[in-house]
Parts: C-alpha cells; structure tokens; sequence
C-alpha cells in the first residue's frame, strides 16, 4: 500500500449504511490513516461493491469486518468468495474454534485471519450469563492463542488485553484494538476503553476508531488530530 506507512496506524470505521457517506469520510481521512473498516451494517446493505467503492475513495487498506462464525465449510466458502475483494484483513470469531479459523486461512492465505476474541462490548458478568468461564482477559487470552494456533495471523481484543495478547501470541501476530477512544471522548457502548496511546504503547498494531472521527464536524481534522497524537514528539 503505497504510503501508508507514514500515516497513523488507525483503521476509521465506516459504521453507516449509506454508501456515498462512507466514501466520503474513506476520501477525508486517506491522508492521515492506514486503513478503513467496511463491517456488516455497510457490507449488508450494500455488498461487495461497498468495499470496491469505498477503496477507490482512498488509498487504504481494507478490514473486512465481517465476523464470520459458521462451520468450517461454510466459512470456508465464504472466504473464498470474498477473495476477489483482496481485504487484508478478515474477522471470522475465535468462539468458532480452531477447525472453522483453520478453514478461513486456507480458503484466504492472502488475507489476514483476525480471529475476534471477546467483543468491547462485554463485561465479566455479560460472560458470566452466556456461561463463559473466566474474567474477560482470561477468555482472551485462552481464544487468543487457540486462534493463533489454528491459523490466524492477526487478533483482535480490547486495549485493556493487548499486552497480556502480546506475551502470549508473541511479536509477529498482528493485533487489532476497539474501544480506542482519545482521552475525555465518550465511551458509547464500550465497556473496555483504552485512549489509542495507550493502546500502542500495550503492543497494539492497528487500532480501531469510530465515532471520535466520524461522528466529529469535521472527520478529516479528526483523523489528522489523532494521527498527530500518534506521532513520536
């Protein structure tokens, strides 16, 4: 991805229906991040040509969010047929298990399995009502290094288990962090927060923002004010 690496290492969620919305904030916010995040509200509503519009906005890379969780056939199939997108990154659930994650990165060995642990949204007791055993960073760490095993090459789990992801999955693992919110911004529907300098100095690689950039009145300035927080002072 040419020039890329000299931008911050934010993947902008494109969390909208509307198409022509998430091309222009994919246009705005391409100079200052590496990436942007097409999940399943836009995938849903507008299908693969969402990723095909929205990577011709901007020079980005591509984190399909698609959550795949299915049996490994099916799974497999799917990422087959979303090869032609060349996504660099793909979510498939870690609560899969090894089997279903081992399908997605044969079916898709150009592509980044992102094995997604647990969910920002959920507390020790959400897991303690889906009998889950274990306090969240337990869980992670456990799926974590399944996930690793069977196959995937990237990881995603709150700021809050980035470092313990990090000693247990080792340096190469690509580790992808929700719940990023720049310090005093509201927290929304997370419940496991970190601000992104945080998150980086952790062990983060590629952290995920939202809200505090499209949600703003000027979603290009707030992308270029957090990647400038970024930067080594």
């Amino acid at each position: 991805m040419t020039g890329t690496d000299q931008r911050a290492p934010i993947a902008v969620a494109l969390d909208t229906n509307d198409l022509a919305l998430a091309t222009r904030w994919t246009a705005v916010v391409a100079p200052y991040v590496s990436t942007v995040k097409v999940g399943l509200q836009l995938f849903c509503h507008e299908g693969p040509t969402a990723v095909e519009k929205v990577r011709a906005a901007g020079d980005v890379d591509i984190f399909l969010d698609l959550k795949l969780h299915d049996i490994p056939n099916t799974v497999a199939g799917a990422a087959r047929s979303l090869a032609p997108l060349a996504p660099r990154i793909l979510t498939v659930h870690a609560a899969g298990g090894p089997a279903m994650i081992a399908a997605a990165a044969h079916a898709l060995p150009d592509t980044l399995i992102a094995g997604v642990t647990v969910l920002t949204s959920l507390s020790s007791e959400d897991l303690d009502t889906l009998g889950i055993t274990g306090q969240p960073a337990d869980v992670v760490r456990r799926w974590a290094r399944q996930s690793v095993d069977a196959g995937a090459r990237a990881i995603v789990c709150s700021p809050q288990e980035v470092a313990l992801v990090r000693d247990a999955v080792g340096p190469d693992v690509v580790l992808v962090t929700p719940g990023v919110r720049p310090a005093g911004a509201d927290t929304h529907d997370q419940a496991r927060v970190a601000t992104p300098q945080q998150a980086l100095t952790d062990g983060a690689d590629l952290l995920v923002v939202g809200r505090p950039i499209t949600a703003a009145g000027d979603p290009g300035q707030a992308a270029a004010d957090i990647a400038a927080a970024l930067r080594p002072h």
